[in-house]
């Protein structure tokens, strides 16, 4: 284990530790965003919902464009531009006022992530041979847990749900971030995609694109993830409102389980991974499914914040088998020339984190906290939609496999005989 960690490459450790402090300085923030808009403005559920939906709207259209200009022009231009953007980004998040104000913002802060993320990870599996991916794809959600486990608690202490002191905090953290980035781009230059080889065609967007939606495994995957990313958005748009408007100290008790959460996904995470390695990825993105929407389904019948910690735990074994092997499936299915374009295409599933405080937040201004199994049947039967497309995408990748193997097989006997 000890090789394996000494054989990551730095641009690789860069983006882990560089996502450690990134996501500890968002959760500070952006977690709380549907309370400050509710409780500090008084705006109401369902428009609180559009504002927290617009950075996954301009994020699904964001992202895949993300991951084709990377493809054509390098990761650095793209990852350097996007990181410097987002800190201004925070900056503006901490001078808003108005609801307005925030809606724009939001929308630029789902612009950044959406370039930012795909391209990271592409980089990750530019730098990193394919029999480590495995091993980096789950270092890299696990510093996202890392950060997880403090932003939320650092969040609370300085006052996310009132004031914007930790918008600011996070704007330095990623204006550092981009500083170390730049260092080590300039010193790992020659490590670097840097988009079209020599004496190659550019890749044209239509093509790009094409090639990806016509993927029959990667296009069930993606509508079946749309869903799956619908579960677990409520956890940051319609759970947090819940809980407020329910209980006194919600905020609180919202800041407990986004701890436990990241503790949970840091102790579940290896052990999930290496029983789920056995298995088909597809069947941990359909046991993930399950998980969430049980989930969301337990949410209706609580009525205390311990329980709802208790029930975080089930969510968090979902959130585990959803994410930790999808970009080990997309990184499976896709070509190395295309590898960008199917990060970026498979951002389009964020369409989910779109639909979700916007049906949260319709049944919330509809039936409100006295009526919670109204809510949260309807929002965990609206997860489970997404169970027919994976079913599909494991029986094509199943064939798919078979069908190579068989290839294989003949080439074998071509070449022995």
């Amino acid at each position: 284990m000890k090789e394996q960690l000494r054989s990551i490459h730095p641009l690789a450790w860069t983006i882990i530790v560089g996502t450690i402090f990134g996501r500890m300085a968002t959760s500070m923030s952006i977690p709380f965003l549907s309370i400050y808009l509710t409780t500090r403005l008084g705006v109401s559920p369902f428009h609180t919902g559009v504002i927290v939906s617009v950075s996954s709207l301009v994020g699904i259209f964001a992202s895949f464009y993300g991951g084709y200009i990377s493809d054509r022009i390098g990761r650095r231009k793209v990852m350097l531009v996007s990181i410097a953007s987002w800190a201004l980004v925070f900056v503006a998040f901490a001078l808003a006022e108005a609801a307005w104000a925030f809606f724009v913002i939001n929308a630029l802060n789902g612009l950044c992530r959406s370039l930012f993320e795909p391209t990271s990870r592409a980089l990750l599996s530019d730098v990193t041979p394919k029999e480590k991916r495995l091993l980096i794809y789950n270092m890299r959600y696990a510093a996202i847990n890392v950060g997880v486990v403090a932003g939320p608690l650092l969040g609370l202490m300085l006052g996310s749900a009132s004031t914007g002191t930790p918008f600011m905090v996070a704007a330095g953290v990623y204006a550092l971030y981009g500083v170390l980035l730049l260092i080590q781009f300039a010193r790992y230059a020659s490590d670097l995609h840097i988009g079209t080889t020599a004496g190659e065609a550019p890749l044209r967007m239509g093509e790009a694109f094409r090639t990806a939606s016509r993927d029959p495994v990667f296009m069930p995957i993606l509508l079946g993830t749309v869903f799956c990313v619908m579960g677990y958005a409520h956890s940051n748009s319609t759970m947090p409102q819940f809980l407020s408007l329910s209980f006194a100290e919600g905020t609180r008790w919202f800041t407990y389980m986004l701890t436990v959460n990241a503790v949970c996904v840091l102790a579940f995470q290896y052990p999930l991974v290496r029983l789920a390695s056995r298995f088909s990825p597809v069947n941990s993105l359909i046991a993930g499914n399950i998980c969430i929407a049980v989930s969301l389904l337990l949410c209706g019948m609580l009525n205390s914040g311990w329980m709802f910690i208790l029930d975080m735990v089930l969510f968090t074994v979902g959130e585990v088998l959803l994410f930790t092997m999808l970009d080990v499936l997309i990184d499976q299915i896709a070509d190395a020339q295309y590898k960008g374009t199917y990060f970026g295409t498979i951002g389009f599933n964020n369409l989910g984190s779109v639909l979700a405080p916007l049906f949260g937040g319709w049944l919330l201004d509809i039936y409100g906290q006295t009526a919670p199994l109204a809510v949260f049947v309807p929002v965990a039967l609206s997860v489970v939609i997404g169970i027919p497309f994976l079913l599909v995408a494991r029986r094509r990748l199943a064939q798919r496999t078979a069908r190579i193997a068989a290839q294989g097989g003949e080439s074998v006997q071509q070449l022995s005989s």
